[in-house]
């Protein structure tokens, strides 16, 4: 792949300060758009209003984020977008294990054999109670997913997994600290990736990602910052494993494990 087909996507953005966005309820409110009074503003609404007021527009202060997208065929950061829905919340894991069944890689993840069941839909971990995981095969690939829990990225953990001539990838979603990528094999980690800031890399093989960070439009030599981090760690994960995500594969009931004690 020539260097031209991985150039990054920069998409540039600007900076409102909460004085703008008061005049954009304000006027959103006199046209009648449907506003709150608090929360997001529609993007619509937005561009109506930069439409309007260009000049405002032109104004605020611009930065430059890249967007990462497929250059090659394979998994792609648009496979993802159910992801913004918020179905499976603000902080969560994903951990893809090659080599181990369902139930061991509930025991390796922490669960004792009282701690497996069906995790229904009413099951989600909460504060000072058990940590809910649910795991289902897909492929060669068994997938757990922790609700509202990140002990699968936890190195020590993802050594266990991968142990053995194994191997594991974790996807972290965490809004509140850093979203994290990590890849170990034969219990050793070898990538992990910062998706937000990619040259952030770190591990025994800290570039061994690198061709997929081309493959989705990323420079992993450029202090690049991401505007759809957990999109692209996703993606990554998928060309890796050879596995995407789906909205099915979130369906319960399903077999997993209620950890009681888990922490948050």
């Amino acid at each position: 792949m020539s260097d031209a087909d991985f150039t990054p996507l920069r998409v540039t953005y600007r900076t409102l300060g909460l004085d703008t966005l008061h005049r954009i309820r304000a006027w959103a409110q006199q046209k009648g758009h449907p506003v709150s009074e608090r929360g997001r503003l529609a993007p619509e609404i937005m561009d109506a209003f930069f439409t309007a007021h260009p000049e405002v527009h032109e104004q605020a202060e611009k930065f430059e984020m890249v967007h990462a997208t497929a250059r090659t065929p394979g998994a792609s950061p648009e496979d993802y977008e159910w992801q913004g829905d918020d179905r499976l919340g603000d902080i969560y894991t994903i951990v893809f294990v090659r080599g181990l069944g369902e139930r061991e890689v509930l025991r390796r993840l922490g669960a004792e054999d009282e701690d497996i069941r069906l995790i229904e839909d009413e099951d989600h971990s909460q504060p000072e109670g058990p940590e809910i995981i649910t795991v289902r095969r897909i492929g060669d690939w068994t997938v757990a997913i922790e609700d509202c829990g990140w002990r699968g990225v936890e190195w020590k953990v993802l050594g266990a997994l991968s142990r053995d001539g194994g191997e594991a990838v974790a996807v972290q979603r965490h809004d509140f600290a850093q979203h994290l990528i990590a890849h170990a094999a034969d219990g050793r980690l070898i990538t992990a990736v910062n998706p937000a800031f990619p040259i952030d890399r770190q591990g025994a093989d800290p570039d061994r990602l690198n061709r997929h960070l081309r493959e989705l439009g990323i420079d992993p030599a450029a202090d690049d910052h991401l505007d759809n981090p957990v999109p692209a760690a996703l993606a990554l994960a998928g060309r890796i494993t050879g596995v995407i995500i789906g909205p099915q594969h979130l369906r319960r009931p399903v077999l997993g494990a209620a950890i009681p004690g888990a922490y948050f």
